[in-house]
């Protein structure tokens, strides 16, 4: 055993954590080397330790939260990886019109929270495939609304080891973007600001939505959402179909034939396979229209 994994058991006094633990455990599209740690924090503490302890001895790390816009690479990862725990995941009323939710929360879960009282606002988060953290990183969003249109505050962990409360205003929220990965920030919680609605339209709402996610969305094979940002002025899925690259494919990985704004994992593919597709849609895309796609999907490891 190393001397840093001997220091990182003394942190994890409650044995959560594991090495050489697959990745493909932990991501949505079910490829992904080993990390050379993985461990689950269930406390503030236990949390600020680790990313304290990886400072100090200059051990790379990564928080991860469902891993629904992740990509590992299939050497794995040379550091730790954090993921939040189960006492991250609660959700509860926090005033009139206010939900307070861990970062670990699934935002499907949030979104029930929300029905069961009868509060409207979340129902475009309800199929989100990702948890609070995440969703609050990436300024998550669909169907024309994102979660800076609900977000109150998140409460967040900085470098220091301090908790801090910071307004939505402060976070940076853009398209698919935020100031706190940048800031050395990592999210623990979030409320946020809904409506008094009627439980049955937002339900009614709901289940619209998660019809169209069905019809419209590759569900049945492993992906990571939307692979591309909307370029501005255009959709990245038109923009991928004219460039004749539908059902295109690198190995097990493929540009979906029900839906082109979606890479998904075939059951065969690697995280190489993954990769190269989205740098060969990338570069015929550019060559075909003029335009530039940005990921989506964080690229994390050796590949």
């Amino acid at each position: 055993m190393s001397n840093f994994q001997q220091m990182l058991s003394r942190v994890m006094v409650s044995g959560r954590l594991r090495t050489d633990e697959p990745m493909s455990r932990h991501t949505t599209f079910r490829v992904g080397g080993p990390a050379d740690y993985y461990v689950e924090a269930e406390t503030e503490a236990e949390l600020s330790e680790v990313l304290a302890l990886c400072r100090r001895q200059e051990v790379p790390c990564y928080v991860v939260g469902n891993g629904s816009n992740l990509l590992v690479g299939d050497k794995g990862y040379r550091g730790v990886i954090v993921a939040l725990g189960k006492r991250f995941s609660g959700v509860g009323k926090a005033g009139e019109g206010k939900l307070l939710a861990g970062a670990g929360a699934l935002l499907s879960v949030v979104a029930k929270a929300a029905l069961k009282e009868s509060l409207a606002g979340m129902e475009f988060a309800s199929g989100i495939p990702g948890t609070v953290g995440g969703a609050v990183v990436m300024n998550a969003g669909a169907y024309g609304s994102e979660l800076v249109d609900i977000l109150e505050f998140a409460t967040l962990l900085d470098p220091e080891g301090n908790v801090r409360k910071v307004p939505a205003g402060q976070l940076g929220l853009g398209y698919r973007s935020s100031n706190i990965q940048a800031r050395g920030l990592v999210v623990l919680g979030a409320e946020f600001n809904l409506r008094p609605g009627d439980e049955r339209q937002i339900g009614s709402r709901m289940e619209e939505l998660a019809a169209k996610r069905r019809e419209k969305q590759p569900l049945e094979y492993p992906s990571a959402g939307s692979t591309f940002k909307r370029p501005k002025g255009h959709f990245a899925g038109q923009l991928i179909e004219e460039a004749g690259l539908r059902g295109f494919c690198v190995g097990g990985a493929q540009v979906s034939e029900k839906h082109c704004g979606f890479v998904v994992n075939r059951g065969s593919a690697t995280a190489a396979d993954l990769r190269e597709l989205f740098c060969e849609v990338r570069r015929r895309v550019r060559e075909h229209s003029g335009v530039e796609l940005e990921l989506e999907v964080k690229l994390l490891g050796d590949f």
